[in-house]
Order: C-alpha cells, then structure tokens, then sequence
C-alpha cells in the first residue's frame, strides 16, 4: 500500500512510495507528530540516481521488520536533495562535523525541533568493516532517546551551534598573495602522474580547474604558466582517456573510485556535464587542443540525445544502476566484444585496453589506452584508417548498447542545472558557429521562462511531467541570469538581457 510518498512530485520521493516505512515528506506536519508523540526524527536524504540510496532502500527501507522497528520508534522523512538543496546543506553541515566526511544517503537523527544528534550516511544492514548496521544504530538512538536524553540535547546543542557557524565571509578584498597561495596548495595535492587533486576517490572539481584556465589565459602569473598549463592538461587529458569518460555516447559520470581516472561511479549529472563541456570548450581556446573540442561537443550531444526531456529542458542525470546491477550497461566482457565486432575485436582491445580478464568484475570498460596515432603506428596502420576504424566500431557498441536495459533517468527538470547546460551550449554556438548549439539554447532560454519563471518573475526550484516543484534558491537564479545573458550575447535580442 502506497505510503504518503505516492503525491510527491519528486522522482526520488516517488522510488519511495512503495516502502513499508510510513515517510514524511520535509515538512511541519512531522515535526509536529514528533512533537506530539514525543519520539525522533529519522532524516533520510538522497537523491534519485545515488547508488547507495537504492542499496540503502533495498536493504533496509524494503524490509518489513525494519520498517515496523522506524514506524513505531521514529517519525521518518525522506527528502530529495536535489529538490531542497537547503536542507540537505543544513544537515550534510552536522554530518561532516560529527564524522569527518560525507555521501548520501545522509542520516542524520533530530529532535522535534529539527536539532541534529547523530548523523552519518549508508548503514548497512548487516555490521561490516567496523560500520554497525542500521538496525543497532536505531537500537542505540532508541535507547539513548529514552535514557540518557540529556545528553542527546547537548550533543544536538553542540552540533546546532556548529552547522549555524559555517563558513565566515570576509568583509575585506582577499589578499594580493591569495592566488598564489591558492595554486600552491593545488600543487600540493596535485596527481602528477594522473592529474587530478588528491587521491581515489576523484572528482572534476570544475571549479578548481576553472579557475586553474582563467589564470592561464589571463597571463597574470607568467612565473607559474607552466604549473597551470600542467595541472590543466594533465586532468583533462585522463579524465577524457580515463573510464569516467563515456567513449560511446560521451558525457562524464560524476566521479571515479581509482586513482587513474578508470572505475567511473556510472551515475552521469546534467550539473556534472554542462560545466565539463563548457570547461573543456574553453580548454580549447586557450590551448588549441584539438580533442578538447571534440570532448566538448560530444558531450553537449550527449545531453541533446540522453537526457533532454520531449517538454524541453534536460532531465537531472541518469542512474549509475541497470537491472539492478551497477554498470551493466556500459561494460563489456572479451565474448561481448566479438560478438558485436569479430575480427575487429583485436583492434578495438588495442584501442579500449579491453583484455579477456576485463579491468571490473571481468568485464571491460572502456578507456583510451593509449593515443590512437600510437596505436596505429604500432598495428602499421595509418591514423587515418584506425579513425575510421574506431568511429566504426564506436557506433556497432553503441548500437548494441541500446539494447541493453537502460538505466533509470531522473526525469525531474532542476532549474539552476538547467541554467547551467543553457550558458554552456550558448558559448558553444557562438564559438563554434554551431546551428544546433543556438538552436538548443534558445529553445532551452524559452522553456524556462515558459516553464520555470513564476507570474512574479521568481523562479521554481524544479518541474516535472508539467508539476511545478517548490521555490527557487539562490543558484536557481544565478545560474538562470548567467545563462539569459549568455543567450543575449549569443543572439542580441533584447528581451533574454531584459
């Protein structure tokens, strides 16, 4: 029987719907049944394509004796963090503070007044690795609840005092050395064999590079171009040769569990993506690298092709799960690779890396083993023909592919994501002079403000199937203006500036 979840407008909150646990959505109404039968809150934050979240719903949500334990002891709320980016930054505060680090699913345990006691992410449902499991962690709070309370209320008195701290805003310029200090540190933690910051697992971090670029093309730091050029081309390079690249249907998923850039998490962002297509467009700007050109447009036709919903506007990203199994849709063991390819097979594993013992779980994915013009002079072919070739063999996988079960899409249209992919796919018509680029960003600019923008000119958080979500935040309008302006730019009409 369907739970309250089931008139949610969220495509995570709706994954939810069907769980024996009687979910709240975020909301007065359960804090006030705290309040009134005097028991905790259990706070569950995800969101829709997050690996862990369904592990965490399989194990522990869908179970009818956990679910009756949460029912009776705790009033439970599930919230999607990609709807209330607020709460989920509220909360993921406690959860940093108390463990050190973070993830979603986020778990985090309040008060009737939404305090925060004890927070963490992924239990599993069976002790493992010095984690305790799900069950004798609700078993701890249950009896703290009841006997030592006390003590929950300073800790949530503690934890509330941090999470309202945050982060000090300066009230002065940052200072003249701030930049140099800032690459500095880049340097420290710098992968100078496979690019990147710091070790596995490894993000992007868009932001970092971005900046990395804009120092570069300004020349304000000629004694340091040679580090930024470094660190810039260093990551971009294997995070393109790298499996968290798509070398099929192209776009990037959201990180890698290995040093090297390999083992993608599959689970592909529009956020990701519209900032990774913008950086590596500009990347080739300021570097007149080739590939990152192509990097660019193939993952802006990535969005155009996997996530662009029929209404307008691009879904929110795709699931890293197909049938249940992580990945499934984007691997490919030795037999898989001849039956698509036959006598191909030898040059496609030259060019993928593909091997008959596979690089995870016996199976292939794919990557750039090495530059193509390499491959090619050690098979004695020209580069020419191995481009042929490996566009061919590109389209016969992908082709396969799509027949493969697919994994789920989080259908739900986030307006500052949105914002995002409209200012990058506005740059790349302008830089490009690319007809479908222009078209894709106009229709997108005409969309939100059909869609997105309120009567009084304010903006929603999310739409989806036609459903308005909640009120817009602050990235939801910053990201908005950047992209109306960039559509401005890109066309000169008037009323996008307006």
């Amino acid at each position: 029987m369907p739970n309250r979840l089931a008139t949610a407008s969220s495509p995570y909150l709706l994954q939810h719907a069907d769980n024996p646990v009687d979910w709240f959505e975020w909301g007065i109404e359960a804090f006030d049944v705290a309040g009134d039968t005097g028991r905790p809150v259990m706070l569950s934050v995800g969101y829709a394509t997050c690996h862990w979240c369904h592990v965490m719903a399989h194990e522990s949500f869908e179970d009818p004796v956990t679910a009756a334990y949460l029912n009776e002891h705790f009033v439970s709320v599930k919230v999607d963090r990609e709807e209330r980016p607020d709460v989920d930054r509220i909360y993921m505060d406690a959860v940093q503070a108390m463990t050190g680090q973070g993830g979603w699913p986020m778990t985090v345990f309040l008060t009737a007044d939404g305090a925060p006691f004890l927070a963490g992410t992924y239990y599993p449902k069976a002790a493992r690795g010095g984690y305790p499991s799900f069950r004798q962690v609700l078993e701890s709070v249950v009896d703290a609840w009841a006997n030592r309370r006390p003590e929950l209320a300073d800790q949530a008195q503690r934890l509330t005092a941090v999470v309202r701290t945050g982060i000090p805003v300066a009230d002065t310029a940052p200072a003249a050395d701030t930049l140099q200090r800032a690459v500095d540190a880049w340097l420290a933690s710098f992968d100078r064999t496979y690019g990147g910051f710091g070790g596995a697992p490894k993000f992007p971090q868009v932001p970092n590079l971005e900046l990395v670029l804009r120092l570069l093309a300004s020349g304000s730091m000629p004694d340091r171009a040679d580090d930024l050029r470094m660190m810039l081309t260093a990551t971009l390079d294997s995070m393109h040769a790298g499996g968290i690249y798509d070398h099929l249907a192209g776009g990037f998923a959201r990180y890698a569990t290995d040093r090297r850039w390999l083992i993608p998490h599959f689970e592909k962002m529009l956020y990701d993506n519209a900032q990774l297509a913008r950086l590596y467009l500009r990347a080739w700007q300021v570097t007149g690298i080739e590939r990152y050109r192509v990097v660019a447009v193939e993952t802006l036709e990535y969005l155009l092709t996997d996530l662009a919903d029929p209404a307008g506007g691009f879904h929110s990203g795709e699931d890293a799960d197909a049938a249940g199994v992580e990945g499934s849709h984007a691997v490919w063991t030795w037999d898989d690779l001849g039956d698509v390819l036959g006598d191909e097979r030898p040059f496609a594993a030259a060019a993928y890396g593909a091997t008959p013992e596979g690089n995870f779980e016996g199976s292939n994915i794919l990557q750039l083993a090495d530059d193509l013009a390499v491959v090619a002079d050690r098979l004695g072919i020209s580069l020419r023909d191995a481009e042929q070739r490996l566009a061919r063999i590109r389209r016969l996988l992908l082709v396969r592919r799509r027949t493969r079960v697919q994994p789920a899409v989080d259908d739900k249209v986030v307006t500052a994501w949105n914002g995002l992919a409209l200012t990058a796919f506005a740059e790349a018509a302008g830089v490009l002079n690319d007809a479908r680029f222009r078209g894709a960003a106009v229709d997108l600019a005409e969309f939100m403000v059909a869609n997105l923008m309120t009567e009084d000119g304010g903006l929603l958080r999310s739409w989806r199937h036609g459903r308005p979500g909640p009120g817009g935040f602050c990235d939801d309008y910053a990201a908005t203006a950047i992209g109306l302006f960039a559509v401005y730019a890109l066309t000169g009409e008037r009323p996008w500036f307006e």
